[in-house]
């Protein structure tokens, strides 16, 4: 009741409060995003590609507008700024998402990693733990990461490098 409360006169105060809170912290969505911006972010700042990446990822497996994903990545950023470790968001998807679902995040979170061409120690050992937390076995992870970097290899190169079909 008092949560209610709070929420109730959080929205009085800032009316953009009901916009920003679309996405709560028990959906699963959230949390993957959440995820997903820690893989980005693992090693620096965000790349163009990068943010491309996340935004088509997250538009096309989550089937939301441009708007709503934008809105999506917003709320992700801000709760991952917040947060001290993995375990929350992991374990808002392990109560939500079946085991076909985790595998497809701990593919997305390979996308990613791939998406400005390679792979730092900090991006492989996130999305290890990650996985790990998701219940993701060492050989399922190991197989999504060489399947996405085929993928990666076969696309046709940009001038920086990097697969432009991939963005």
């Amino acid at each position: 009741m008092l949560d209610g409360l709070r929420q109730f006169i959080a929205d009085i105060v800032s009316p953009d409060a009901q916009a920003d809170r679309a996405f709560d912290d028990n959906d699963y969505r959230l949390a993957a995003t959440a995820l997903l911006v820690h893989v980005v972010s693992i090693d620096g700042e965000p790349t163009a590609n990068e943010k491309r990446k996340l935004h088509s990822l997250i538009e096309t497996r989550f089937g939301l507008d441009p708007g709503t994903a934008d809105k999506l990545i917003a709320s992700a950023t801000r709760i991952e700024g917040e947060a001290v470790d993995l375990y929350h968001f992991t374990s808002v998807i392990m109560r939500q998402v079946n085991e076909e679902g985790r595998l497809r995040i701990v593919e997305m979170m390979w996308e990613l990693v791939y998406a400005d061409g390679q792979v730092s120690e900090f991006e492989d050992n996130v999305v290890w733990r990650a996985a790990d937390l998701l219940g993701v076995s060492s050989r399922d992870r190991i197989d999504l990461k060489r399947r996405v970097a085929e993928k990666q290899a076969s696309l046709p190169r940009g001038p920086w490098g990097v697969a432009d079909a991939a963005i």
